[in-house]
């Protein structure tokens, strides 16, 4: 008795796949419920990407709703589903507390490489992209160091990391490992020097795409791949896409992978494994919805999460999950007072950019929106620096090292005037690398207590740790993750004190509503890189900027007053 069958599956070729045919109606519906990357007005014809985790999906489903197929086609359906099992049985028996890795090789004496350091290496050897999000502290740095020590096939390597980052990166690969390490100085290509690893800047990557399209490079480590966020829109996305198509080993190191919405997940994919998610329009179908504003986000954070994770894609383990027990963070919110005259000085503009940005034109709006949301975090850092500076300056003179995060140049020039006795340290977007350096080592040998930052100089920072562990946040940012990357800074391997993280914010102006979205991303984010947590999302339908406004109409409306500086 022959078997039903609901339709056709056929091997097209290698690059075109899979594809369904003649399908009986019900079952099409099925079959887009299990495949959300299928339109959902696509009828008769279903075609699906030539891959193991397909053949596996596809195989599963024919058990449920059999398909008419040739011979050589089902063997190589059932072929493809059992090299996807076999596949993800290796990777997890390398996730295993009792697996034993290859013999350590090409580390400086004395050198050693950890177990869940080394767990991460073989993955990305299988796999050859890997996302590595461990918890901030755990030596991610260290993980594509022995892949290039330990892989051959990995050299030559490029580094692609932020200016401050360049020197750090040199320094660490070449005290632990015995590779030979170039750092790039020029945005413009050159006959490189014989060595095994290359580091590069960010910003220097648009000039040198013509050299990564060559081949030249076999893995490429995108150190804190955030800054790569908006994907190939710009002319360093652009690059960097050109250098991760023409190498053969991707590795991403971040923590933080999404600075803003849970979307940024595809353009940093895209550089470790642009198969992973499929492309554009397949990841806004499968895992999107539209909200009211236009944008995208991610409908089941927990559910992509998983996925990445279940495709060994992303690999991700917190300090308790590998014994490394360190003391627990104190985040701590202090409302301070701030200057009456600084925020009624903008009252009046800042109420006609509001309305504009709530009431105008789509393009009037958005510009309104942007300039609202410059003059009033402006307004609001520089109406409470003496404040925090007065915070500042009472743990300075308790004997407590300070790290103290701001943004704007008016804020840090306050604060230049204020600590002029102490002689801080500066690491902000206007010292150079070298100067850089040199500063974050005054602080370390104790030479001032005081380091000022800026909010998104810290990625990857290393050392701070051995002298502070207290961080003092005088200005905000829009992105839960630039706190946490800057957290990190203290909170990591080497740290013997608890860690408190002071978040000096006022009732008025740009705090409050930062502080809100900040839980609203910081939920996507959270259920994406850590899917078990169980945090609750935050809906919203409103932009960053808008909320700004609607809360600054609504302050003024309701003639809400300011506190005056004590």
């Amino acid at each position: 008795m022959n078997k039903r069958t609901y339709g056709n599956l056929s091997f097209i070729s290698t690059k075109t796949g899979w594809e369904i045919t003649n399908i009986e109606p019900h079952v099409a519906i099925r079959l887009k419920q299990l495949f959300p990357r299928i339109p959902k007005a696509q009828t008769n014809k279903f075609q699906f990407p030539n891959d193991p985790i397909t053949a596996a999906d596809l195989d599963w489903f024919t058990t449920r709703y059999p398909l008419s197929m040739t011979k050589p086609d089902k063997r190589k359906l059932k072929k493809g589903s059992r090299s996807f099992e076999k596949n993800q049985a290796e990777m997890e028996s390398i996730l295993l507390p009792d697996y034993v890795p290859p013999k350590q090789a090409g580390l400086r004496e004395g050198q050693v490489i950890r177990h869940y350091q080394a767990q991460a290496v073989e993955i990305i050897r299988r796999r050859k992209g890997l996302l590595l999000g461990d918890e901030g502290g755990l030596g991610k740095t260290f993980v594509s160091a022995y892949l290039m020590c330990s892989e051959p096939l990995s050299l030559p390597a490029a580094v692609v990391c932020d200016s401050h980052m360049q020197m750090q990166w040199k320094d660490k690969l070449e005290s632990f490992t015995t590779l030979r390490v170039v750092i790039i100085k020029t945005t413009r290509p050159h006959d490189l020097p014989d060595a095994d690893v290359y580091i590069f800047r960010v910003s220097q990557l648009a000039g040198w795409a013509d050299i990564f399209a060559t081949g030249f490079f076999n893995s490429v480590t995108f150190d804190e791949p955030q800054s790569l966020r908006t994907g190939t829109g710009t002319a360093k996305g652009t690059a960097a896409k050109v250098l991760s198509d023409n190498t053969t080993y991707h590795l991403g190191l971040t923590a933080t992978p999404i600075y803003n919405y849970g979307d940024e997940m595809f353009n940093i994919m895209n550089y470790i494994d642009d198969s992973i998610l499929g492309n554009w329009t397949d990841f806004t179908r499968e895992w999107c919805t539209m909200t009211g504003n236009g944008k995208y986000r991610i409908s089941n954070p927990k559910a992509l999460g998983t996925y990445l994770r279940e495709q060994f894609a992303m690999l991700r383990r917190l300090k308790s999950d590998v014994d490394l027990q360190l003391p627990t963070v104190s985040r701590i919110i202090e409302h301070v007072d701030y200057d009456s005259k600084t925020v009624k000085s903008m009252d009046e503009l800042a109420k006609v950019l509001a309305i504009r940005a709530t009431t105008g034109a789509p393009l009037e709006r958005g510009r309104a929106a942007r300039e609202l949301d410059i003059m009033v975090r402006h307004s609001t850092g520089v109406s409470k620096a003496r404040t925090v500076a007065n915070f500042v300056k009472i743990l300075i003179e308790a004997g407590e090292p300070v790290i103290l995060a701001g943004w704007h140049r008016d804020v840090y020039d306050i604060w230049r005037k204020e600590f002029e006795k102490n002689n801080p340290a500066w690491y902000t977007g206007s010292e150079s690398p070298t100067k850089k350096e040199q500063e974050k080592m005054r602080f370390i040998n104790g030479e001032t207590d005081l380091i000022i930052i800026s909010l998104r100089s810290g990625a990857g920072l290393d050392g701070l740790q051995h002298r502070c562990s207290s961080i003092i946040f005088g200005e905000l940012d829009w992105s839960p993750a630039v706190h946490q990357q800057l957290i990190w800074r203290i909170d990591r391997e080497g740290q013997t004190q608890p860690v408190s993280a002071f978040f000096l914010v006022t009732d008025e102006g740009s705090d409050p509503p930062m502080m809100e979205v900040n839980g609203i991303k910081a939920s996507e984010a959270t259920q994406i890189v850590d899917p078990h947590l169980g945090v609750q999302i935050v809906n919203t339908n409103q932009s960053n900027l808008k909320k700004l406004a609607l809360r600054y109409l609504s302050n003024k409306n309701d003639n809400t007053k300011v506190k005056k500086v004590a």
